[in-house]
């Protein structure tokens, strides 16, 4: 294994996952980390945890046990994958766990940089933008657990880090990789706050950081990294290969981000929304979304996605964690359901439904597949199941009619 790569989130890691496989490498996500070394022939593995929203203390241990797993596999460099929207709070995980890596590895610098331009996702001036919004004003900001109200990255990571957060703008990024590298020698900063706007500036700054020993972002740093390892003659060539799966397909989402919500409402097929109120009552369980999913002809869709009003209200009523805890059951159950009567795709909504979704399924690794969107690959889960398992805020209006199709295709 030469990449090693840790991700906070099971969408997350497959998005790093479709990057690297386009990029050339052979690449298998492991759902948390493994108790056997890895197959043989794996070029980049990736350990995608559920580690995003838990306490800083947890997720640096789960990090770390990740970390020392993939060096154990003989990787040479490590990257450590969050969301493209740098999902946290100023109390959060990304700056601990990052510096946890960074203390482990021996690192002197860290570059962290989110940007994912083919998703809309840009860093200017150390600011993180979504589209032509920033990302306080792109409704990131009314996320129900990791609410991002600052765009400016050097403000929000340096409330993470005992360290100093130094920038490399972007008019260093664009002179490329040597002016990059040159960027970096002359900061005194241990954190590096990378702008980025073009899949070309993520392709410098990959090269650019050869031979750190931690790298940090979104999936799109991901883009430059297999290059160093190609150049030497290190890559087999073998990524690749996909087989469809027939069968029936269901959609469960529980994102309330503005582009899950625009897919919810775009929907053709049978649609169950789940009142958050409702399920907190028992009025709904898993069993009811189950067997009306079975009933249904088409693409069915079970889905608790609402307006951050509605939301926020529930929170208030019953308590964030408890509202995050019941609505994660209700789609671990009814997932585990329907895969066992008979559904072999499934299309998830959300990070926090889709880690919650994986841990039920609990499959040891999963094979990437072709693209069904930026940053969202088909998934082999097993011989008879695959998924698709999508970031809240990524695809397009039709996005599960067009996970739907992928999933039943062969490459």
């Amino acid at each position: 294994m030469l990449l090693g790569c840790i991700g906070d989130d099971f969408t997350g890691s497959s998005d790093l996952g479709n990057t690297l496989t386009k990029a050339g490498m052979r690449s298998v996500q492991y759902v948390g980390v493994p108790d056997r070394p890895a197959e043989a022939g794996v070029e980049a593995g990736i350990v995608a945890l559920k580690s995003r929203s838990l306490p800083v203390a947890e997720a640096v241990r789960q990090s770390l046990a990740a970390l020392d797993w993939l060096m154990a596999q003989g990787c040479e460099q490590i990257l450590f994958k969050y969301c493209s929207t740098f999902d946290s709070t100023p109390e959060g995980n990304i700056g601990p766990v990052a510096e946890a890596l960074a203390d482990r590895l021996g690192a002197e610098q860290v570059i962290f940089c989110p940007a994912f331009p083919a998703a809309g996702r840009t860093v200017y001036q150390g600011h993180l933008f979504v589209g032509d919004r920033l990302l306080s004003e792109s409704g990131m900001e009314n996320h129900p657990l990791t609410p991002m109200t600052d765009p400016d990255l050097r403000r929000w990571l340096a409330r993470q880090v005992q360290g100093e957060v130094g920038h490399v703008a972007a008019a260093q990024v664009f002179g490329g990789p040597q002016a990059i590298r040159a960027a970096f020698a002359a900061s005194g900063a241990r954190h590096l706050i990378c702008d980025a706007i073009r899949d070309e500036d993520l392709l410098a700054l990959g090269r650019a950081a050869q031979g750190h020993p931690l790298v940090t972002g979104g999936s799109g740093i991901a883009m430059g990294l297999p290059e160093a390892f190609r150049s030497a003659g290190r890559l087999s060539g073998a990524a690749g290969g996909w087989r469809g799966q027939k069968g029936r397909a269901v959609v469960l989402s529980g994102s309330c981000s503005n582009a899950t919500r625009g897919q919810v409402a775009a929907h053709a097929g049978p649609s169950l929304p789940v009142r958050i109120e409702a399920l907190m009552a028992d009025e709904i369980t898993s069993r009811c979304a189950t067997e009306w999913s079975l009933a249904q002809e088409g693409l069915p869709l079970v889905y608790s996605s609402a307006e951050p009003e509605a939301v926020r209200a529930a929170q208030e009523r019953f308590g964030r964690e408890a509202v995050a805890e019941k609505v994660e059951g209700f789609f671990a159950e009814s997932a585990r359901a329907l895969v066992a009567h008979g559904v072999t795709r499934l299309i998830t909504a959300g990070g926090e439904t889709s880690g919650a979704v994986v841990e039920a399924l609990a499959p040891a690794a999963l094979e990437i597949g072709p693209e069904i969107a930026p940053g969202v690959p088909c998934l082999r889960a097993g011989p008879d199941l695959v998924l698709a398992l999508k970031s809240g805020n990524f695809g397009g209006p039709d996005f599960f009619a067009e996970a739907e199709a992928m999933l039943g295709r062969d490459a």
